[in-house]
């Protein structure tokens, strides 16, 4: 018979196979984050250029599936909710996408 320690341990190594531990620990520090963030507090003014480095992370992230580091970015920063046009960011940035893989090059 397995002891208790033996089940925790497997049930920590499945959840970590199937990637639910780390969704769940992502989902924990955003949730904090939130329950912490003051939103009274003013957001930093952001440059042309750190608004367009910040939506290029935050593609990423979303492109990633990191959604709960998404929106922490967007929390802290102050990026807005919507995020901008594709179309918009690609021509703000002078590159092109690629037609078979929608990748930016």
């Amino acid at each position: 018979m397995a002891t208790v320690a033996e089940l925790k341990a497997v049930l920590k190594d499945t959840l970590e196979k199937r990637g639910v531990l780390g969704h769940l620990k992502a989902r924990i520090r955003a949730e904090v984050f939130n329950a912490l963030d003051d939103e009274s507090e003013p957001r930093p003014s952001l440059s042309h250029e750190n608004f367009l480095i910040n939506e290029l992370i935050r593609e990423y992230l979303e492109f990633n599936k990191y959604k709960y580091t998404a929106s922490v970015l967007i929390a802290e920063s102050g990026q807005p909710v919507v995020p901008l046009d594709r179309q918009f960011l690609i021509h703000e940035l002078n590159a092109f996408e690629g037609s078979k893989d929608n990748t930016i090059r």
